[in-house]
């Protein structure tokens, strides 16, 4: 005599479909808060007269010279806002540095804003030096990030201008070669 298959009881299919269910609201929740967190993530508007207010300011090098934003005016600049303690800003420094020697006096003129304080960041570029020039931006740096739609304050932060000094790009997170290639052209 051959058994037949005993039925699941009751409780076994209720607690599945319900296991089913949560795992569906968590599914949706996380797809929300993924894309909740990439749009947050993104460079938001420019606020009202923020590229005036960086064209006005004047900061210091690392060693302690004016540094004078309205002196980059007037030709394409690719702004880059970084910290000696933030890795993927040191990591992209190089190939800033590159891109900054190509461009030469006719193209692109890289800029490098340090959010750090002037005695890191001198101790890092003699280590490291780069082919672009470097102010402080320590005190309101990371408010200045904000006015230009970086409302994380996050870094890396990358603004490229043209040359009448009006924001045309902007990357919030470490640049790629194929960002300076896409943004160059």
């Amino acid at each position: 005599m051959s058994e037949l298959p005993n039925p699941k009881p009751q409780h076994q299919t209720g607690s599945r479909r319900r296991l089913s269910l949560i795992g569906a609201v968590a599914g949706v929740a996380a797809a929300a808060g993924a894309g909740f967190a990439w749009k947050r993530s993104q460079p938001q508007p420019v606020e009202s007269g923020a590229q005036e207010q960086l064209w006005s300011q004047v900061f210091e090098t690392p060693d302690g010279k004016p540094f004078a934003m309205a002196d980059f005016k007037g030709r394409p600049v690719l702004l880059n806002f970084w910290a000696t303690w933030c890795p993927p800003c040191i990591k992209e420094l190089p190939m800033l540095s590159e891109f900054a020697q190509k461009q030469g006096a006719q193209g692109i003129q890289v800029v490098g804003l340090a959010v750090d304080k002037p005695e890191s960041v001198l101790r890092f570029l003699q280590r490291q030096p780069v082919k672009f020039p470097v102010g402080i931006a320590i005190q309101g740096g990371l408010g200045l990030t904000r006015s230009l739609g970086n409302l994380q304050g996050g870094l890396p932060f990358t603004v490229l201008f043209d040359a009448q000094g009006q924001v045309k790009q902007r990357k919030i997170g470490e640049l790629s070669s194929e960002d300076l290639v896409s943004w160059s052209q």
